[in-house]
């Protein structure tokens, strides 16, 4: 059986600045606007080790792959909180793939102890640093004090 260190090492998997680890499998060659057309990563992540509400300005399609189900926990633009299980039992509501609308603050967990989750996110257009935006609690509790609870568990 496949563990998280094998996919660590196996993948070439390195720590990302929003938590878990990451490895870019693909840039792609098209251009549109001065941006890649699109740019896929594989990403890990395990409990305790959390990716922090972060945003983009690109869709992120995530893709399930191998673990335990991961939570995305969404803050959307209007204000409003999603949670999203990510997954294979999707006789319990899990989905194996999910769209996070560009501009969205998101973050995700896994949220049973000792476990981990492996999966892939495509960003279209193309993922860059120059667009990535890392929230601490202090940026987000001024605009969304309804989510406090979930603001302090989930950013930094």
């Amino acid at each position: 059986m496949i563990t998280k260190e094998d996919i660590i090492a196996h993948l070439c998997l390195e720590p990302h600045p929003e938590g878990g680890y990451f490895y870019q499998s693909y840039v792609s060659e098209a251009v549109v606007n001065d941006k890649q057309l699109f740019t896929s990563i594989y990403f890990l992540i395990e409990s305790g080790n959390i990716s922090h509400f972060h945003r983009i300005s690109s869709d992120e399609l995530w893709y399930y792959h191998a673990g335990n189900a991961i939570t995305i926990h969404l803050i959307h633009s209007d204000g409003h909180y999603e949670q999203v299980k990510l997954g294979m039992n999707l006789a319990e509501g899990e989905v194996p793939q999910f769209l996070v609308p560009a501009q969205t603050i998101f973050a995700s967990t896994v949220e049973d102890d000792s476990s981990w989750s492996f999966v892939g996110c495509m960003v279209a257009p193309g993922f860059t640093f120059e667009d990535f935006e890392l929230f601490k609690a202090a940026d987000l509790l001024p605009l969304y004090p309804e989510h406090e609870s979930v603001i302090n568990k989930y950013a930094l």
